[in-house]
């Protein structure tokens, strides 16, 4: 099971032999394919052969780009996520208004429901027994809007009253960079599974690319929410970029079982995808926060 981060921030030739991926900058390194879930190019003066990238791909790396400023500005994503990609998509294409309302109830209340909790362990006590009241309000759609309404009592109530998330301030920054991170690793899931990004169960902008991602990671981005109120802020830098980096290799428990960020997004994704077709919302797997490790490597 590949688990490792790995973040090439240096000027470097990354080529494949034999099992590994071989980075040449000032010095040499070799990472074994097989044990790394995600590649980070951070800098744009590095190079990559074929080789390596048919490789990374054969083996569902995932590969993110980023730009100049060092944010995520494109990925690599095969061209075919599974062997009956054709089957499952005129399958994404027949789910119903009913069964894609009822998972998208669901998935907005275990949104809330994490965020209710964050609040708890900040001892917010009073912004979190209102957001718990607003998970019973949830109704198919969400045509009450429950989901924008808890997200000004739990943002005002982690960063200020005078804070809004059209604001261009480094907070803001860092929790766009970090959904972006979450947003990314939902999309090399649904690809694996054989769906499109594309075609969303709520969200369906004719210019947004990844509806369906969009849709799956509004759990997950609690995650990220944590991670930026622990960190310094003051400043949005490449230091504060690659804690932002470890995100997706905290621990967290999902099925009874303890599991990496990037596997439980794997899990949460299929189980919804179960609940679709099955038409069973019962049947999504949600997580839980257990105290996490690092797996990142920067180079």
């Amino acid at each position: 099971m590949s688990w490792r981060t790995v973040i090439i921030s240096n000027q470097a030739k990354l080529d494949y032999k034999m099992g590994f991926m071989t980075v040449r900058g000032l010095e040499t390194k070799k990472i074994a394919v097989d044990e790394i879930a995600i590649l980070i190019i951070e800098n744009t003066a590095v190079s990559i052969t074929g080789c390596l990238l048919e490789t990374l791909l054969e083996k569902k790396v995932r590969v993110i780009f980023c730009d100049s400023k060092r944010n995520p500005a494109g990925e690599l994503v095969p061209h075919h996520g599974s062997h009956d990609s054709s089957a499952k998509i005129r399958t994404q294409i027949t789910w119903s208004d009913d069964i894609k309302a009822a998972v998208w109830r669901e998935i907005v209340s275990e949104k809330i429901r994490n965020q209710a909790d964050f609040l708890k362990e900040l001892e917010k006590d009073r912004e979190a027994e209102l957001l718990m009241s607003y998970i019973g309000q949830v109704e198919l759609n969400d045509v009450t809007n429950r989901e924008g309404h808890a997200a000004k009592v739990y943002f005002n109530a982690l960063f200020g009253m005078n804070f809004t998330r059209s604001e261009d301030t480094p907070v803001n920054a860092a929790l766009n960079y970090g959904y972006s991170l979450i947003l990314s690793a939902f999309n090399r899931e649904i690809s694996a599974n054989g769906y499109l990004t594309q075609l969303g169960i709520f969200h369906n902008n004719m210019f947004n690319h990844f509806n369906l991602a969009c849709d799956l990671m509004e759990p997950y981005r609690v995650i990220v929410d944590r991670s930026v109120y622990s960190i310094d802020t003051s400043d949005f830098s490449k230091e504060q970029k690659h804690e932002l980096w470890r995100i997706l290799e905290q621990d967290v428990r999902i099925g009874n079982a303890k599991q990496l960020v990037s596997n439980a997004i794997k899990i949460y994704t299929r189980s919804v995808f179960d609940a679709i077709n099955d038409n069973d919302p019962s049947l999504i797997k949600h997580f839980s926060f257990i105290e996490a490790d690092s797996n990142l490597i920067s180079i």
